[in-house]
């Protein structure tokens, strides 16, 4: 894809990329797709989708208990545990508010390990990473922001989210839908937001501004960013997604840059528009 060259006018050093279609076939790359970068908080979605094949094996349910009092395993999801950013502690009554939680990612990692009986990191490997062939990707640490990957291993996974083969697509269709709506909250990077939406493991657009997809991203493109310089989202409607990965942290550069690629990928996608 052309518009994927607007890549090397970006102040990194290094920058992967790709868009892979709903059919599953990839579009256009850039760079090495086989170059491994840290994917910082793109891990949510990893651990979030090992999690909900775990809710499909019967290991864990949903509403389970976990984290802090009152909160369960679809709150840790969905950022509404009421735990702080980064440290275990409660700072708001579970289900109120929008409060973006490496901890309550953490806490989760800790629920997986429990129901299933093996580290996350195993599981994630087992129930994910091997079935959609992502031999170059590790979740070893954090299920909030440790994870390694690829593009090429990205695209796989971008694509299962589109055409579900792990799960059903009922449940990525749930983690994909806002959870607990009309909540707000801030979103890293862009300031606070109403409402901040969020599915499970994966943030929702909707009408968000300031954003990091494009201003012609669909309301329910989904996705995550990570402070890496990673970014990978899904848009329904253009029925294509798209990850980027690069080796200079979140910044100004990222709020510039970001939106402009989204919009010039979309408007090179046949169905996009």
């Amino acid at each position: 894809m052309d518009s994927l060259a607007k890549i090397a006018q970006w102040p990194v050093d290094n920058a992967s990329a790709g868009v892979v279609r709903a059919d599953g076939t990839v579009a256009g790359t850039y760079g090495a797709p086989d170059r491994r970068y840290p994917l910082a908080s793109v891990t949510k979605p990893l651990a979030a989708y090992a999690v909900l094949v775990a809710w499909e094996e019967g290991a864990l349910e949903l509403d389970d208990p976990a984290g802090p009092e009152g909160a369960t395993v679809r709150h840790l999801l969905a950022h509404t545990s009421g735990l702080a950013f980064d440290a275990p502690k409660v700072t708001a009554p579970p289900g109120t508010r929008r409060i973006y939680s490496n901890a309550g990612f953490e806490a989760l990692g800790e629920a997986l390990t429990k129901a299933a009986g093996i580290p996350f990191a195993e599981y994630a490997r087992q129930a994910v990473l091997e079935p959609l062939g992502m031999a170059d990707t590790t979740l070893d640490g954090s299920p909030a922001a440790d994870g390694v990957s690829t593009v090429a291993d990205l695209l796989r996974f971008a694509a299962e989210l589109q055409a579900p083969r792990l799960l059903h697509p009922s449940t990525v269709a749930t983690a994909t839908s806002v959870a607990f709506p009309g909540l707000s909250g801030v979103l890293p990077g862009y300031g606070r937001q109403v409402p901040n939406d969020w599915g499970l493991g994966f943030e929702i657009r909707d009408s968000k501004t300031p954003h990091w997809t494009g201003s012609g991203s669909s309301p329910a493109t989904f996705g995550h960013f990570g402070q890496s310089g990673t970014f990978l989202w899904v848009d329904p409607a253009a029925r294509a997604a798209c990850v980027v990965l690069t080796d200079r942290p979140f910044g100004e550069w990222a709020i510039r840059e970001w939106p402009g690629l989204t919009d010039a990928v979309l408007a090179e996608l046949p169905t996009a528009g």
